[in-house]
């Protein structure tokens, strides 16, 4: 019996993050089956036109035989400044196809930093909207370059190359580097993570050779566009023949009416873009077509979740046969650029009760252990720094031996994150590294868990950030709370009970902000960076 197509791709060593299109087209699937759906125009097709795979491959050559026209091939790094989807992922496709190697850049980026970012890279060329062009003409020093590198055109441009004369496809060798995306650049500017061939698509390759979950055949994308989650997702659907449409803002206001438009059973997006879904009263809007959400990068704050479940439905299995029952799933994790995939999964319904920051255990294709500063594994229950060890992890920074030697030791790649393992063998993250302040001696201070008490124990917090400050010989932590509409109380009392005894003896205040009043990065991490400099510079005479 003929196997089916995700077999056969889970089984071909040579298929991977740069030829999946290509591959699935020449193993017989059905042109007239679907490709991708944009949420912009693409060339001659309207917003939202369900490209077939037929269209999106020939959509794709065409840029292909443009880059051609234009030089660009094997090994040449070109940068992707721009915000539509539709524009970042066609040119990743078609630059894959020549072997150069896209450098995507989110759109948010302030033009200073993207400056500094790509004179890191040593790009050979640069594509930009009209937008980011006018931005990067007031960095640069030449007209029509930056750093010394062309700015080739615009992304749209690329779609008015001759399709008929692409040239043949570039075959990638397992190692050879195929994108570069960025960290969310919470410290400064962002570092360069780079992966290969066969980094980025090994996560898929397992999850090819299990069932398919529920959800995953019609997705909503509000991952951020140039993120590697992005073309994981873009490269999972293609294998899965499943239907996606990408999502160009990961605004709450703009997912949510894509989902009533749409009608997605799947939504995949960051943790911050969950925080806005769960400011809305859900039961209002039409959303009832969601079977599972799915997070990755910082994992979610069980508050958000729960609301996020109690809409939609699910399949389940019962005496009867399989129902569909009223709450959706969440599956949670935590992943980054560096881990190639989430690392950690945990699945959330109605029903759960394991929250407190679980992030479940590792995939099957995946290791991680809890180490202390010399690498040794620790005993379950010790907190320390989460090592992890995958066939997805990036193999270094572009341009950075520096942090790519840093971030590794004792054969573990270190996430950044401080956590914990239980006996069952679940992990719980605690906090990020920069973030905390925690050692085997002396206080125990972690941000991010608790932030998650404030919200688990206080209904009248829509969000919350905790940072904390060094002050004289000690530390001192500062709270900030978004308040629900209307809501007007003085909550210091319930916030120290809620963080308990060791951090409500360092809290010097609590403070009420609105949306805008915290710094977030252009994937909407909180820049505690940022808050810790602002409130050391009001302490400075």
């Amino acid at each position: 019996m003929k196997r089916s197509l995700r077999a056969q791709l889970a089984a071909d060593p040579s298929v991977g993050t740069g030829n999946v299109l290509a591959t699935v087209i020449a193993l017989g699937a059905d042109l007239d089956g679907p490709g991708l759906t944009f949420d912009t125009a693409v060339d001659h097709f309207p917003a939202e036109h369900p490209l077939t795979l037929g269209e999106l491959d020939d959509r794709v050559q065409a840029r292909t035989a443009w880059l051609h026209v234009h030089g660009i091939g094997r090994r040449d790094v070109v940068a992707i400044w721009a915000t539509d989807a539709a524009d970042i992922v066609l040119s990743f496709l078609a630059l894959t196809r020549v072997g150069a190697i896209p450098a995507l850049l989110n759109g948010k980026m302030a033009p200073a930093i993207a400056s500094e970012y790509i004179r890191r890279l040593r790009v050979n060329g640069i594509l930009a909207d009209s937008t980011h062009r006018e931005l990067l003409a007031g960095e640069s020093d030449q007209p029509g370059s930056l750093h010394g590198a062309p700015i080739l055109g615009t992304p749209k441009e690329l779609g008015a190359g001759d399709s008929a004369k692409a040239p043949v496809h570039y075959r990638h060798h397992r190692d050879d580097p195929v994108v570069i995306t960025h960290t969310s650049g919470t410290t400064g500017v962002p570092k360069a993570v780079l992966h290969t061939h066969t980094t980025l698509y090994a996560a898929l390759k397992h999850l090819l050779t299990m069932p398919q979950a529920q959800g995953t055949d019609r997705i909503l994308n509000a991952l951020p566009i140039p993120h590697t989650a992005t073309i994981l997702m873009v490269n999972q659907v293609l294998g899965n023949r499943a239907d996606m449409l990408l999502l160009s803002s990961q605004d709450a206001p703009v997912v949510l009416a894509a989902i009533e438009r749409w009608k997605p059973r799947g939504v995949y997006g960051f943790a911050v873009t969950w925080a806005g879904l769960a400011r809305e009263d859900l039961s209002r809007y039409a959303v009832g077509s969601v079977r599972m959400w799915f997070n990755t990068g910082d994992c979610a704050h069980e508050p958000h979740i729960r609301k996020l479940v109690a809409a939609g439905a699910r399949e389940v299995v019962t005496r009867e046969g399989r129902l569909m029952v009223p709450g959706s799933h969440f599956v949670d994790g935590l992943g980054s650029s560096e881990m190639g995939h989430n690392g950690f999964h945990v699945t959330h319904t109605p029903d759960s009760t394991h929250y407190g920051r679980c992030i479940g255990k590792p995939y099957q294709f995946a290791s991680a252990a809890v180490l202390d500063a010399e690498g040794n594994e620790l005993p379950d229950g010790t907190p320390g720094m989460l090592g992890f060890k995958s066939p997805s992890v990036s193999p270094g920074y572009w341009n950075d031996s520096v942090n790519t030697y840093r971030f590794r030791l004792n054969g573990w790649f270190l996430t950044g994150d401080l956590a914990y393992r239980e006996a069952g063998g679940h992990f719980f993250h605690l906090d990020r590294v920069p973030d905390a302040v925690a050692g085997f001696d002396g206080p125990q201070l972690y941000t991010s868990l608790s932030e998650e008490r404030i919200l688990a124990a206080l209904p009248e917090v829509l969000d919350c950030t905790v940072i904390v400050v060094p002050e004289g010989d000690g530390f001192v932590t500062d709270v900030l709370l978004e308040l629900k509409p209307g809501v007007d109380a003085e909550l210091e009392a319930e916030v120290r009970a809620a963080v308990g005894e060791e951090v409500a003896a360092t809290i010097r205040r609590v403070s009420v902000v609105g949306a805008e009043g915290v710094p977030v990065t252009v994937t909407g991490k909180v820049r505690k960076v940022a808050l810790r400099q602002d409130r050391l510079a009001e302490a400075t005479p």
